[in-house]
């Protein structure tokens, strides 16, 4: 045994040998209780962050308890095609060149992002590698797999034939940069100083900080409750530089306490104004098209940038004395999360889910405790999203994802949807000539399938309909068997993309839920609290500090200190300590091999000892390792791991085993033993030096490896 653990001698060893022996690889054994993880798909074509590290070291370590407890354990790996995401990636590289997505036929450039996708997904799968993922990649599945892709066609034929999905001329937020709608989710919103201008409607005042759309405009509206307004109501109001009348009418929807209280009815691009005018007025009028230009207004501000025009407008309104007065306002504005730049509400005819009938069920589910999410703050706020979502827009005008299946009939105008298959006539009126949607599926509505799609994808079996009757669950081997899955372990963040999104399409579609506990994992920080990013200069490359210090000691830094529920502190300090706790456990187990040992194959129990010292060991090991694997079913792996750390480095290796050293032959036993048990109980948290201890002993413990041997009693 060499003096010194060196892990890059031994990772990508012990990494082999797992996979040789299939040890990440379960079968659906009826006698055993199952345990599955579904892996959060991490962006095919990204490599992984120190966010991933956590994620990773936290499901791995359920997953080796899980595996050394008996489960038949299935953690079933991915890749997500992101999307957006990718496409933004990718454009971004298309314009490093002098091009642009517009300078590609869509086919042309759909293969194209294919192939990048496919030329960086390696770099993702290799990683995962080297943190010690036990993940299964016989299973291992691509959101745009093509069976993936059949079973989001099946759940969306469904859903539309049930009458829960509709294709509805609505306002929704669209960023022209991307040239794309987003759902209420998707938007970020940052605080923003702008002008507050009051101007003259003639009858009365209104304040607004976007004058560039008052050719919009198709009412003023007041509140009922407001009195300063009654006799108004019903009469007419002006609109400043073309002079068009508009009705004044009353709403609740109107906030008595901004700026004079009357608000000017914006349909087409404001949500709240375009539910005012969906009551009222159902007339729309739009002024800025997709491009961010403006239409339908002044011939002077026609093609302008909404920005621009915003400058134009207000200078002919200052000039014709419309502006009463001006006001800083400081307001939240919604902006595209990737660009940052302002999202331009506009109506537009897309595909919306009427979530409202799945959200309840998965609000009853949650009721029930059929799901159960283990930080009650969480709970909480999944009950507010769920009480709170609107309609879902789930089409979105990119060529990365998926298509929609919905091909249009050139004559009768109306839809026709199958799952995937290329219909040849209408389903309405039997006219041969159909058109697909160009739109592609949201990626957070093909995602919020996976768990059930993951599954299913498994079997050969394509020929099915949602939900999935008993005597077609028994032909799905790896769906009856693993599902519901056991932990969804994604980050607070994605709480209601996803988590939500899956509750709910996991329900519709097999009537089960998708998983049965939602472990949600905070946030990595640095040393000081702050959010680690590119722009702060904080970045911690997991790789480097594999390669630096090995992955045990950055997978224990990663949860180290904080529940997995909130936010954790990383710093190479850290990692460089975890270090030297890997150094402390091959120091002892060099220690105790120095002695050769006639008894070979380990110990099935404690050895029989009346010697105080042994005692005291062995007890200090029983409560550990009880208080350890209590700590595990609660999820509270930071302080399992903090606990094992204290028991192997005070108790036993700077307690007992300098108390040994004087009747070495006598104890030796006793080290063997509780060895061998400390190796079982650490390898979930550091499975590569543990291993490789175990590697190094000749068989003086059992079972080949350790990976395949059972948790402590």
């Amino acid at each position: 045994m060499d003096k010194v653990y060196d892990h890059r001698k031994y990772e990508q060893k012990i990494y082999s040998l797992w996979e040789k022996n299939g040890a990440f690889t379960p079968k659906v054994d009826k006698s055993k209780n199952p345990f599955t993880i579904i892996m959060p798909p991490p962006n095919a074509n990204d490599p992984l962050h120190v966010g991933h590290a956590r994620e990773v070291a936290t499901q791995d370590i359920l997953i080796r308890y899980h595996r050394m407890k008996g489960n038949s354990t299935l953690w079933l790996p991915g890749s997500d095609h992101a999307g957006i995401e990718t496409q933004y990636v990718f454009e971004k590289k298309l314009r490093e060149k002098g091009k642009s997505r517009s300078d590609y036929d869509r086919d042309t450039l759909y293969n194209m992002i294919w192939d990048y996708v496919k030329d960086n997904t390696g770099v993702m799968e290799k990683q995962l590698r080297q943190l010690g993922a036990s993940c299964d990649w016989s299973r291992f599945k691509f959101t745009l797999d093509e069976k993936i892709i059949k079973i989001v066609y099946k759940t969306f034929k469904k859903l539309y034939y049930d009458g829960l999905i509709y294709r509805g001329e609505r306002i929704v937020n669209y960023c022209p940069l991307c040239g794309t709608s987003f759902s209420q989710l998707e938007v970020n919103y940052i605080e923003k100083e702008d002008e507050l201008y009051y101007l003259d409607y003639e009858t009365l005042t209104i304040a607004t900080t976007r004058p560039e759309t008052i050719f919009a405009d198709v009412a003023i509206a007041v509140n009922p409750k407001d009195n300063k307004y009654k006799k108004l109501v019903g009469k007419a109001a002006k609109i400043p530089l073309i002079n068009r009348e508009v009705p004044i009418i009353t709403d609740r929807l109107v906030d008595l306490n901004f700026g004079t209280g009357a608000l000017k009815v914006t349909p087409g691009h404001d949500p709240v104004d375009f539910e005012i005018g969906e009551k009222h007025i159902p007339s729309i009028i739009s002024v800025i098209d997709m491009e961010g230009k403006m239409i339908n207004t002044p011939e002077k501000y026609i093609s302008m940038k909404a920005s621009v025009a915003r400058e134009e407008v207000v200078k002919d309104l200052e000039e014709k004395g419309y502006i009463k007065k001006r006001e800083r306002l400081h307001h939240s504005v919604g902006v595209c999360y990737k660009h940052k730049t302002p999202i331009e509400p506009i109506v537009s005819k897309q595909w919306f889910i009427k979530v409202k009938p799945l959200a309840e069920i998965s609000k009853a589910a949650l009721k029930k405790g059929e799901v159960k999410i283990v930080a009650k703050k969480y709970d909480k706020i999944a009950h507010h999203w769920l009480n709170n979502l609107k309609d879902w827009n789930i089409s979105r005008q990119i060529v990365w994802g998926i298509r929609i299946p919905a091909w249009r009939c050139d004559k009768c105008l109306e839809w026709t949807i199958t799952d995937g298959v290329v219909p040849k006539n209408c389903v309405s009126c039997g006219h041969e000539k159909l058109i697909q949607d160009p739109d592609t599926f949201d990626t957070w509505f093909s995602s919020g399938q996976w768990p059930y799609a993951t599954l299913l994808a498994q079997s050969r079996i394509s020929n099915f309909q949602f939900p999935i009757s008993k005597n077609d669950k028994a032909k799905f081997e790896d769906f009856d068997y693993f599902y519901p899955t056991s932990v969804m372990n994604p980050a607070y963040d994605i709480l209601p993309f996803w988590v939500i999104r899956m509750i709910m399409l996991g329900l519709y579609a097999t009537t089960r839920v998708p998983f049965k506990i939602v472990l949600l994992h905070g946030l990595v920080r640095d040393r000081f609290g702050v959010k680690i990013s590119k722009s702060k200069g904080n970045v911690i490359n997991p790789i480097e500090m594999i390669n630096k210090y090995g992955a045990d000691s950055l997978r224990m830094a990663s949860i180290w200190g904080s529940l997995v529920e909130n936010d954790s502190s990383l710093s190479e300090d850290n990692i460089r300590g975890q270090r030297n706790f890997a150094n402390k456990i091959w120091n002892a187990a060099r220690f105790i091999f120095l002695e050769s040992v006639a008894k070979r194959g380990g110990y099935s129990k404690a050895p029989t000892t009346k010697n105080s010292y042994d005692l005291k060991i062995i007890k200090q090991l029983r409560v550990t390792t009880k208080k350890v694997t209590r700590l595990l079913e609660k999820y509270r792996l930071n302080e399992a791991a903090e606990t094992l750390y204290d028991f192997f480095w005070n108790q036993f290796a700077n307690d007992y085993l300098e108390k040994t050293k004087s009747r070495r032959k006598d104890a030796q036993k006793i080290l063997d033993f509780v060895l061998q048990e400390s190796l079982k109980l650490l390898h979930p948290f550091m499975p590569f030096v543990t291993e490789a201890i175990w590697q190094e002993s000749k068989n003086r413990f059992n079972n080949t490896t350790l990976i395949s041997s059972s948790w402590p009693k």
